[in-house]
Order: C-alpha cells, then sequence, then structure tokens
C-alpha cells in the first residue's frame, strides 16, 4: 500500500468547513487507529484531532467537507473522496481509488510526536479529480 493508497485511505475528514474536526454531536468522528486489510497485510493509520494522518512515516493533513474526505500529501494539491462512516467502519471510495476500502478502528488516536510536521493546506481551489 504505497502512496497512492495513504492518499485514498488517509484517509481519513469535518463538516461544514474546512477546519480541523474537532468532537461535536451529530458529525463524524474519524479520530482514531484504523486498520486496512490489503494485499500487502495489514495496514495501519493513525488519524489525529490535529488534522493530521499518519501511515508510517508518511503524514497528511485532512479535512472533512460536507460528505467528502480532503487529503493532502502536501504536493499542492487536495485528493476528495467521498465517505461513509457506520460505527467503527469507514468506507472511501471515489478519487484514484478504482474500488472502495473499508477500514475499521482499533483504538484510539496516539498524540503526534513534535518531530512530525503536518503538510500545508492548499487553497481550496486546489483539487486533484
Amino acid at each position: 500500500m504505497g502512496r497512492l493508497l495513504f492518499g485514498g485511505v488517509c484517509c481519513l475528514v469535518l463538516a461544514g468547513g474546512l477546519g480541523a474536526q474537532t468532537s461535536h454531536p451529530g458529525r463524524t468522528r474519524l479520530e482514531g487507529d484504523w486498520q486496512a486489510k490489503t494485499d500487502d497485510g495489514i495496514r495501519h493509520i493513525m488519524v489525529r484531532p490535529d488534522s493530521s494522518a499518519q501511515f508510517g512515516d508518511q503524514v497528511a493533513r485532512w479535512r472533512l467537507v460536507s460528505d467528502s474526505l480532503w487529503i493532502t500529501l502536501g504536493d499542492g494539491v487536495w485528493m476528495v473522496y467521498a465517505l461513509a462512516v457506520g460505527g467503527d467502519k469507514l468506507t472511501i471510495s471515489g478519487g484514484d481509488l478504482q474500488k472502495p476500502v473499508t477500514l475499521r478502528r482499533v483504538g484510539s488516536a496516539k498524540p503526534r510526536p513534535d518531530s512530525l510536521t503536518i503538510p500545508p493546506a492548499p487553497p481550496v481551489t486546489e483539487r486533484a479529480w
């Protein structure tokens, strides 16, 4: 699972705007340790409330806009995916994914080490479809 799936799965987003997600009743909560089963084995993605998501040593910035997950890896564009959350299951589709990907929450989010920098947010007009 390389950059493509990290960008797709990392998924991981805030209803009604581009601010970082906070805990509000009725809003999607994506913070946590998410697990995806892939052909290469089990992968973990840490989604934090500070708008960072991490897969291995890669760090992304995430946002939730309506029912879409926006992710940037620091390359100046947002990757946009459809999002469906039900309990501890998260499914994303669209964007650069050939088929939907489902993840399962297996734990809570761990704090981001100070040594990891969150990529800057691109302008909202910069989207890769």
